[in-house]
């Protein structure tokens, strides 16, 4: 008689966590390219959070009000990380700094929980583990306290740039396998890498480099599995939209014609009525990056940087030249001090005034490469950023064109977290109330006694257009005091560079 062989216990809780993996993702792993969701679950308005919008309310319809794949990994338990709903297997510790070159030959050395298929992610398989629930921060601050990354540190390890390395903390920029066709910054090679720091696509470069630091180095992650994510799978319907059998997305073939900001994006995508279709929305920054094709720029193709199935309005860019318009997304773009900004999707150059530091002079040029995915401000003026912002000077439209996006697994979201009314989620300050928050800050100041002024009371008190620093033109000191405290010399005066006042004294108050 044979003896009954009982199957171990560990042997019957990985069946069960397989069973239930496959049960829950039924509906992913018909597609070949499911999008994993934001995580966004927070609402704002064009300043800070807010209690989710009602229907017909303004701010709408956006990223944190649809619930789509929710984000789910395994920790395999051998230095890898499985995504649940793309299939995708990743190393979970980033190789430390290499070069793009470096990264795409290592992959075949790799040998990670004894598998022998590593590869180079591209951008969009590294796009997909990136989540909108971080906060963007400032490029000169040296304390990482309170920050959060824009990718799942409870499965993947991660570290901000080391000062002391010479990086700035935002300088945990990945590198991945696409090359951008064309170039950037005038003529170098580039490579379109995924900033988990800062929450950003941009273009970096690759290559020989003539600064003095030599070839920009990038952390790695290595993937495999699912070979067909990131593959399109396009179908136009005759009907004015486009379906993406890969993603079971469908999108307007055509844009909005017309650029607006983002609480108008919202509106216009919510009431949209086309193709016998009323519930159309404003794509989330992972589904609109979805339908970048990288192999197509404006310099190389003539085209935007997306498949020809769809149509597409030409504008003249900054500089007087024919391009393609920066899309709005429905997320967030936050940082500690509030939400100002959205995300937004180059599908034309992703333009930079860039300054000459020698001469002083700036040239309009693409910095960061069509496909970029960077912010924008969701409301204002965008006539007093003449000359961009940030370190590249990124050009600042705030009127951005609209392609909408039905379908897909989602669902409305109704409800989330109570709004945390602390000074993180605060506004900046822009001229105008919201909600009574200054009110409420001003009121707290008066009952102090005594408080010495912060690099944020400098910043507010001379930030005359709302980015959240002080530039030279803004700087109302003598020319040498600016050139001594801008000590990373970006042009630019920040919280940690401002000066200490002296303590203010009861009822002498700042105004």
């Amino acid at each position: 008689m044979k003896k009954q062989q009982i199957m171990p216990i560990g042997r019957i809780s990985l069946y069960i966590s397989l069973f239930l993996t496959v049960f829950m993702n039924l509906s992913v792993a018909k597609l070949s390219y499911p999008i994993v969701d934001t995580g966004q679950i927070r609402c704002y308005s064009d300043t800070l959070e807010i209690a989710y919008p009602r229907p017909g309310a303004a701010f709408f319809g956006q990223d944190a009000q649809y619930d789509g794949n929710q984000p789910a990994y395994q920790d395999n338990g051998d230095g890898t990380v499985t995504d649940l709903n793309t299939g995708l297997m990743w190393i979970q510790k980033p190789l430390g700094k290499m070069t793009q070159s470096q990264a795409a030959a290592g992959a075949s050395k790799c040998k990670v929980a004894g598998y022998t298929d590593w590869q180079l992610p591209t951008i969009k398989e590294l796009y997909s583990l990136i989540l909108f629930s971080g906060l963007d921060p400032d490029p000169s601050n040296t304390n990482t306290s309170g920050l959060r990354p824009f990718i799942d540190t409870r499965y993947f390890k991660f570290n901000y740039g080391d000062p002391e390395d010479g990086d700035r903390i935002i300088d945990s920029q990945f590198a991945t396998s696409t090359i951008y066709r064309s170039t950037t910054m005038g003529g170098s090679k580039t490579m379109f890498g995924v900033n988990f720091a800062d929450g950003r696509i941009k273009g970096y470069p690759v290559g020989r480099n003539r600064g003095p630091r030599g070839e920009k180095t990038y952390y790695v992650l290595y993937v495999r599995g699912n070979t067909a994510y990131g593959k399109n799978n396009f179908v136009d319907n005759g009907d004015g939209t486009v379906t993406d059998r890969a993603t079971g997305l469908t999108w307007m073939k055509t844009d909005s014609g017309k650029a607006m900001n983002w609480s108008q994006a919202l509106k216009y995508a919510e009431n949209l009525n086309f193709a016998g279709h009323s519930d159309w929305r404003l794509p989330n920054a992972k589904e609109l990056q979805s339908i970048v094709d990288y192999t197509r720029c404006p310099d190389v193709t003539d085209s935007a940087a997306i498949d020809p199935v769809f149509e597409v309005t030409a504008i003249k860019n900054e500089g007087g030249q024919k391009d393609y318009a920066h899309y709005w997304t429905g997320t967030s773009h936050c940082r500690s001090r509030g939400a100002q900004a959205a995300c937004y999707i180059a599908f034309g150059r992703a333009l930079g005034c860039m300054e000459n530091r020698r001469t002083g002079s700036k040239t309009l040029m693409d910095v960061h490469g069509a496909g970029a995915q960077r912010s924008d401000d969701k409301a204002g003026d965008p006539s007093r950023f003449s000359q961009g912002r940030g370190p590249q000077g990124d050009v600042v439209r705030i009127y951005n064109y609209v392609r909408c996006v039905r379908g897909g697994a989602v669902k409305p979201r109704t409800s989330g977290p109570t709004p945390i009314l602390t000074k993180s989620s605060r506004p900046e300050r822009r001229g105008k109330q919201q909600n009574g928050q200054q009110d409420i800050q001003r009121g707290n100041q008066r009952g102090r006694s005594e408080r010495r002024p912060s690099g944020a009371d400098f910043v507010r008190r001379l930030d005359k257009n709302g980015d959240s620093k002080v530039s030279r033109n803004e700087f109302d000191g003598p020319t040498q005091h600016f050139d001594r405290l801008d000590r990373n010399n970006d042009g630019y005066l920040s919280e940690n560079e401002a000066p200490q006042g002296p303590p203010l004294q009861r009822g002498n108050r700042r105004q």
